[in-house]
């Protein structure tokens, strides 16, 4: 009787250990739904052009005994600074206010008998040949703190999009030479990312007075993409 007591407990453990799941093997899984390799390079295209607008920051600044002084005489003079922007084929949405302030005037020792006031205004020039000739009438209209330029292409979307077309092209011409030396055929691309665009190119300067009609060199502007792709290998 012991003996059949004893089989008939293993039988029942048995019975519960199948239907929880116990002891029960994984399922094998198919080759297709292994992890496949593939081939992952980066791409660079690149594109060059010259430079066709400019972007300056262009300011006044004034000192007067009270902030309502300062304040006063440098909104004057702004306004006659954006005229002149004006008359000189800025169009007014090109005209920005950047900045406004006016605060106490220190001197080296720390001391502060006169307030400063100043106004910045940043001015797109689409006509880049012009640019010298639209400085020199701020400057005669009253801006003492220029700086700038930021040069750059109207159309540098478009630009970007074939460099981005370049990368692409560039990244699938590597992988090709990599899979040729595996031994491998190349797939469908399975990933792919931008990097941020980056430029290179312009020159900047800052200066309280400039010459008449200062030259303004377009230089040359390289827009760049990077691409990371994927590749399946076949």
């Amino acid at each position: 009787m012991k003996t059949l007591k004893i089989v008939i407990a293993v039988l029942v453990v048995l019975a519960i250990a199948a239907l929880s799941g116990i002891g029960r093997p994984e399922a094998a899984g198919s080759a297709g739904e292994e992890a496949r390799g593939g081939i992952t390079v980066t791409g660079v295209g690149r594109v060059s052009t010259v430079p066709d607008e400019a972007e300056f920051s262009l300011g006044i600044t004034t000192k007067g005994r009270t902030a309502r002084a300062a304040l006063a005489a440098n909104s004057e003079r702004m306004r006659e600074l954006i005229e002149a922007l004006k008359a000189a084929g800025i169009a007014e949405r090109d005209i920005q206010t950047r900045d406004v302030s006016a605060g106490s005037d220190y001197d080296e020792t720390g001391r502060s008998d006169d307030f400063v006031a100043s106004n910045t205004v940043s001015v797109l020039i689409r006509d880049l040949d012009r640019a010298g000739a639209v400085l020199d009438a701020a400057t005669r209209a009253g801006a003492n703190n220029v700086y700038g330029p930021s040069l750059t292409r109207s159309n540098r979307e478009g630009l970007e999009v074939k460099a981005l077309e370049d990368a692409v092209a560039n990244a699938r011409k590597r992988a090709e030479t990599l899979a040729d030396a595996a031994g491998v055929e190349l797939g469908a691309v399975t990933a792919i990312t931008e990097s941020a665009p980056t430029h290179e190119g312009g020159w900047a300067f800052r200066a309280a007075d400039v010459a008449s009609s200062p030259p303004i060199e377009k230089g040359t502007e390289e827009i760049q993409a990077t691409v990371t792709v994927t590749f399946a290998i076949d």
